[in-house]
């Protein structure tokens, strides 16, 4: 099994291309990367050590590692099939990487011109399933929907440049009634 001391390392890659490269397409798909190499350490990601959800939940989610002010979070989700997350923003950028099964993500374009809560209207852009080898990286104002198919529960890796309790911005978009509302957490991290 992989010590804490290789996922700092990858880690501190990861830090290190976008402090030389800055935020962008290019940079964070290199981010990307260097996380799907932690999504391939054997076993490290074992329901042994990070259990599935309880039978009445969909989702777990387990606090890999953060730094003060918490930036550079690392995650990890264990979603059962069944798991629906509407069209969001993050408000910072994420890589996310699988360690196994497949995150079915779909990527929206926000096209009235808004920014913030309110009347709201979506384009899809693409469909991108996220499996071991793949993964999906998204700047703080992409928008993505995700969806968990399948029989058994995925482990990905969730990488964002601060910890999602410390975002309160985030939108929710409801693609029915054309809105968009700030984004409450649901679930509750453990670690």
């Amino acid at each position: 099994m992989a010590s804490d001391d290789t996922i700092e390392g990858l880690v501190t890659e990861a830090k290190s291309i976008l402090v030389a490269k800055g935020l962008n397409r290019e940079s964070l798909a290199e981010v990307q990367a260097v996380i799907a190499r932690a999504a391939e350490i054997p076993g490290h990601w074992s329901a042994a050590r990070y259990p599935d959800p309880a039978p009445d939940e969909r989702q777990a989610r387990y606090l890999i590692r953060t730094e003060p002010e918490d930036a550079f979070t690392l995650y990890l989700n264990v979603m059962r099939p069944g798991k629906l997350i509407a069209p969001h923003n993050h408000t910072t950028w994420a890589c996310i990487a699988a360690v196994e099964g497949t995150e079915h993500n779909t990527l929206y374009e926000r096209i009235d011109g808004g920014t913030g809560p309110g009347a709201a209207q979506l384009r899809v852009l693409r469909a991108v399933d996220v499996e071991p080898g793949s993964g999906v990286a998204l700047l703080p104002d992409d928008i993505h929907s995700v969806e968990i198919r399948g029989e058994r529960p995925i482990r990905h890796l969730h990488f964002y440049g601060k910890a999602l309790e410390a975002l309160t911005d985030r939108l929710v978009f409801d693609l029915e009634r054309g809105e968009a509302k700030v984004m409450t957490m649901t679930v509750k991290t453990k670690g």
